[in-house]
C-alpha cells in the first residue's frame, strides 16, 4: 500500500545533531534538547520535556557552516510544533517543528 502522507518539507535536512536551547509557549518555561536534522525551514529534535503539538517555540541553537554558506553561527528561531512523536531513549519526545524566522545572534567574545 502506498505511503498517502504528503511530505511538508520545503528542503532536504541536513542530518546534524547540535544542542538547542528551548522556550515554549505551551509545556515547560525552558528546556534543552539536541536536534536529529535541520534545515532553514525546519527541525526535529529530541528533549526530554514535555511539548505540545501546536506551541510556538524559540530556540537557539548553532547553524552548521553547511546552512550558512561558510562559517557556523548562533542563531535564535521562532517556530511552531507540527509534530510529536515518542524519542530514541525512554522519556524523551521527537518534537517537529516549522522554522518561521531566524535572527543571527551576535558573536561574544571570550
Amino acid at each position: 500500500m502506498p505511503d498517502t502522507q504528503r511530505e511538508r518539507r520545503s528542503g532536504q535536512r541536513l542530518p546534524v545533531r547540535v544542542p538547542v536551547s528551548l522556550t515554549a509557549q505551551r509545556g515547560p518555561e525552558k528546556a534543552t534538547g539536541v536536534t536529529r536534522d535541520l534545515n532553514t525551514s525546519g527541525v526535529f529534535l529530541y528533549t526530554d520535556s514535555p511539548i505540545s503539538e501546536g506551541s510556538e517555540l524559540e530556540m537557539v541553537l548553532i547553524l552548521p557552516p553547511e546552512l550558512t554558506h561558510g562559517e557556523k553561527q548562533w542563531v535564535c528561531c521562532r517556530a511552531s510544533v507540527v509534530r510529536v512523536e515518542d524519542g530514541e531513549m525512554a522519556g524523551d519526545f521527537g518534537v517537529a517543528a516549522s522554522i518561521h524566522s531566524i535572527e543571527i545572534l551576535p558573536e561574544i567574545p571570550l
